[in-house]
């Protein structure tokens, strides 16, 4: 064989295994709300869907023994199920997830981080249907009397890092005039507030009143009416994995899977979906 025949062999045949290669990481899908739908989707690691997440925040995602568990890891398991993979979950800060980067440098598929859409989000990532409502909420030691904003004047409030919580903080601590106090996660957080680190801590509400039943010496004394919804979040413009992820949320909240995750975590149906 000439060189110019073995050269044109070796670029033939490195092309038909990239093509392989791209056929065998690649999922069809079927309709959906998106107009990609219908398109191909591909995976981080063949075989599997990969979120990014961060642990813990219970009852979303924490680990139980040697494994992930929680309601946003059973909620893309069923994404994971019907395009025939297993779900991976990958820990990450969630500064890196809120602000897109985790996605954009392909860390994962998906983020499911108990994470609010809101529109500085929404310019960097694109999101799937509203899956769960939350409102933020404030955890303090029992029988401390905090129970305004107004009442942690000249206080410490401990806020997670690149939350909605934070936000609502931030927003509101010159007119009340505390200390915006920052953790990298939530189990900093709540643990500070036990220990009187600081007086008080803001975050969901669903995430405080699960560290109230193994907790009885905080309590949550009022809740903010944010008005968030969670959303799973894709790669902006990554349409037919976000097709799919609505398509299989809006099919769970129709057929009863849905309410039978948010019983399994929350002991209770959601009031809406």
């Amino acid at each position: 064989m000439s060189r110019r025949s073995l050269r044109n062999a070796l670029v033939l045949s490195a092309a038909l295994a990239v093509a392989a290669t791209a056929t065998a990481c690649a999922e069809k899908v079927g309709s959906g709300g998106d107009t990609q739908a219908g398109g191909q989707i591909t995976f981080k690691e063949f075989g599997f869907l990969t979120t990014c997440t961060h642990l813990p925040y219970a009852p979303f995602q924490f680990t139980e023994g040697d494994k992930t568990v929680g309601f946003d890891v059973d909620l893309v398991d069923l994404v994971a199920q019907n395009l025939g993979v297993q779900q991976k979950i990958f820990d990450t800060p969630f500064e890196g997830i809120e602000s897109g980067e985790s996605l954009n440098t392909g860390q994962c598929d998906v983020a499911a981080a108990a994470m609010t859409i809101t529109p500085t989000r929404q310019s960097v990532m694109d999101f799937s249907v509203g899956y769960f409502d939350a409102n933020q909420a404030l955890l303090v030691k029992k029988g401390s009397g905090i129970d305004s904003l107004e009442k942690l004047r000249g206080k410490k409030l401990g806020v997670q890092q690149g939350t909605t919580g934070e936000d609502y903080a931030n927003q509101n601590k010159a007119q009340y005039g505390y200390e915006v106090v920052q953790f990298e996660d939530l189990a900093l957080e709540q643990s500070a507030v036990k220990t009187g680190q600081i007086d008080a801590g803001i975050n969901d509400n669903a995430v405080h009143y699960e560290f109230l039943k193994t907790n009885p010496d905080v309590e949550v004394t009022t809740e903010f009416k944010t008005g968030e919804q969670y959303g799973v979040a894709v790669r902006k413009g990554n349409g037919a994995l976000l097709a799919k992820v609505n398509e299989v949320i809006n099919a769970a909240k129709a057929d009863g899977r849905y309410d039978a995750i948010y019983q399994k975590w929350f002991n209770r149906l959601p009031e809406s979906k």
